[in-house]
């Protein structure tokens, strides 16, 4: 018996820090190689499905890990999703509660349009083309697809991607391992071909 719960809480040990090893080398993967000066910063924060009329914690979090990775003098918080899951576009909830619930103040624009990461990238390269710094804020293995899609279509502007402040070690802890399993399987597909 003892043996077992042993054994259980090393497995339970090892997938729990491998779930965190995974996000942490994903948040450090593919950034860009432009000189890192310059003024100005955007910071694209990536909506999850919303299906009711409040925003999800989810979007709560990636709102607030979209705020802690704000550093240029000259930056922008750019909230992105659309319609998905529910009347309001994530973008909109998501920039309620940075205004009215977190108290922040600073430059916001929205992109209201997208249902995938796809569009999400996309979408938002009018709000970031004049920016010297990009961070796309998820959770990591889904910001680093997001900067694989931006290479993709706009590899000029991937070139000033760096990184955001979305990973931090122990944070989301016990859903770590099963988004880094899906994450990467999403990864493997949108990287094929």
């Amino acid at each position: 018996m003892k043996t077992a719960l042993t054994s259980a809480c090393a497995l339970t040990l090892l997938v729990l820090g491998w779930g965190e090893a995974e996000h942490w080398l994903a948040s450090k993967r593919r950034l860009g190689t432009a000189p890192r000066d310059g003024r100005r910063e955007a910071v694209v924060v990536l909506g999850y499905r919303n299906r009711g009329k409040r925003i999800n914690a989810v979007n709560r979090w990636r709102v607030r890990a979209g705020i802690r990775s704000l550093g240029g003098p000259e930056a922008v918080l750019v909230l992105c999703g659309g319609q998905v899951g529910g009347a309001r576009p994530e973008a909109d909830l998501m920039a309620e509660y940075a205004r009215v619930l977190h108290g922040y103040r600073g430059h916001l624009a929205v992109e209201t349009e997208s249902r995938s990461t796809w569009e999400n990238v996309r979408n938002v390269v009018p709000l970031i083309e004049d920016a010297d710094h990009i961070k796309i804020v998820s959770h990591s293995l889904h910001a680093e697809k997001a900067r694989v899609y931006l290479w993709r279509q706009r590899p000029d502007l991937a070139a000033r991607l760096v990184r955001a402040r979305d990973y931090r070690f122990g944070e989301w802890l016990p859903v770590k391992p099963a988004l880094a399993v899906l994450g990467r399987w999403r990864l493997r597909r949108s990287t094929a071909g």
